[in-house]
């Protein structure tokens, strides 16, 4: 993990914090919120406040986010909302942390120059002893407050306040206006300075979470189901029509079409189809050299190509079925009959346009781990926990790959690889080339027979 640190592609970005000043209010939102206490006098945070250093001081790296459940932060700084969120175990957390941070901008600059602001992501499950508990989480909303309560007490004193010119006794009220004068003295002027943090709540139907060995849950869409990445059986009865296990590929891949969640790279809307397959290509030649024991040498795309004269025949399906991809694509070849049986099926598809794009890309970098690319950007956590286990080969190609083409311009990276940021002006119009209409019936896993073709007709009777 040392060349991803050097390289900036873990632990990037975030917020150091070294004035004796923001350790000791890192120090009150600690001991508010856990009880504890850190000697360190330098250390960086998170988009939450949590902090690497202090998890190893502490041998806790869940001190800010007890039993995986209602993620708590201690923010210092505003500038915490561009930083990441380590150790997620649930895909909405940060999507919900930075809103919030957004949404009371101007309110929190003006807190956290005195204080530390601290909260929780809250809902009604404190604990997740069975699966069947995930379906309980229905909204997230953030609590928040300084350590010095200035957020609760200011709102205590504009009632006070309007009490007093309401109330035609309020002059009179000694006790009254003793304790307006009181809090008056901690919060400021509420009157003119008035300090409110909106209570922003979230509805979550659809999310990804760590827990039973990752499960993806998707509730909003017209035919639900959830995806597990771990023990299906483990998981028990569940409130939702269907459960798949992540080698269920025809079922997800049915899934993903009827509900209109996926499309072709090669028909994506502004997608440069070529280079994308051609760098999914690379992947899947470094990994075939690095199991091997082949020389890839600093893996440049002539060096890559020697390798797969090298190998011939032997070279892996995935690579095979998108070189035909491209060859259909750029020279005129034949039509590629790619299925969702093939594995290389869910690595010739991205997520469409809108709400669920994202958790979606996520599902599909779990569904396609040799493209090493979409799984650094949409799921960090499978891809530290996969690296760990990768030879020194392959994992130098690939951290150099990232620092050299994607840090560099992140959002344009992003940009070329899954489309513009979602918007209701850009959901794409209908063409020739769109997944088939939908069909009345939900997935369902007695349905194995129906495969999903290229792209989006479903194949029934074929095997």
């Amino acid at each position: 993990m040392k060349r991803l640190i050097e390289k900036g592609l873990m632990f990037g970005n975030l917020v150091r914090v070294d004035s004796p000043a923001l350790v000791e209010r890192y120090n009150r939102g600690l001991r508010q919120l856990a009880r504890k206490e850190t000697a360190l006098t330098e250390f960086h945070i998170d988009l939450s406040g949590y902090s690497p250093e202090i998890g190893e001081e502490l041998g806790d790296h869940l001190y800010l986010n007890p039993n995986g459940c209602n993620r708590q932060f201690i923010l210092l700084s505003t500038e915490q909302k561009s930083a990441p969120l380590l150790n997620a175990k649930f895909s909405m957390s940060r999507s919900i942390l930075r809103r919030f941070i957004e949404e009371n901008e101007e309110q929190l600059f003006s807190l956290t120059a005195r204080d530390a602001v601290v909260g929780e992501l809250e809902d009604t499950v404190y604990e997740l002893g069975s699966a069947v508990r995930l379906f309980d989480i229905q909204r997230i909303t953030v609590v928040a407050d300084t350590t010095g309560n200035h957020v609760a007490e200011s709102e205590k004193l504009s009632g006070l306040i309007t009490r007093f010119r309401t109330d035609p006794e309020g002059w009179y009220d000694d006790a009254l206006i003793s304790e307006m004068i009181g809090l008056a003295e901690r919060t400021g002027d509420v009157t003119r300075n008035p300090v409110a943090l909106r209570a922003t709540s979230f509805e979550t139907p659809d999310f990804w979470t760590a827990h039973f060995g990752g499960l993806y849950i998707f509730r909003s869409v017209p035919h639900p189901a959830a995806i597990a990445m771990g023990d299906r059986i483990a998981l028990g009865a569940l409130p939702i029509d269907y459960v798949f296990a992540h080698e269920q590929r025809n079922e997800i891949a049915k899934f993903l079409e009827m509900n209109a969640l996926v499309e072709p790279i090669v028909r994506a809307r502004g997608a440069d189809a070529g280079a994308i397959l051609r760098q999914k290509m690379d992947f899947i030649l470094v990994e075939a050299a690095s199991r091997l024991g082949l020389d890839a040498g600093s893996g440049s795309r002539r060096e890559l190509r020697a390798i797969a004269q090298h190998l011939g025949s032997a070279l892996p399906e995935e690579f095979q079925a998108l070189a035909a991809i491209l060859r259909w694509l750029e020279a005129g070849g034949p039509w590629p009959r790619i299925d969702s049986r093939h594995p290389a099926y869910f690595y010739t598809l991205r997520a469409a346009q809108g709400p669920l794009r994202d958790l979606v890309n996520m599902l599909l970098a779990e569904l396609c781990p040799l493209d090493v690319r979409q799984m650094f950007i949409c799921h960090k956590e499978l891809f530290y926990r996969l690296y760990a286990t990768w030879p020194e080969a392959k994992k130098a190609y690939v951290a150099d790959f990232l620092e050299r083409e994607y840090q560099i311009d992140k959002a344009g990276a992003r940009r070329a690889l899954f489309g513009a940021e979602p918007g209701m002006e850009d959901l794409p119009a209908p063409g020739p080339w769109d997944a088939a209409p939908v069909p009345p019936k939900a997935p369902s896993p007695r349905d194995a027979v129906d495969l999903v073709g290229p792209w989006g007709a479903v194949l029934r009777g074929r095997r």
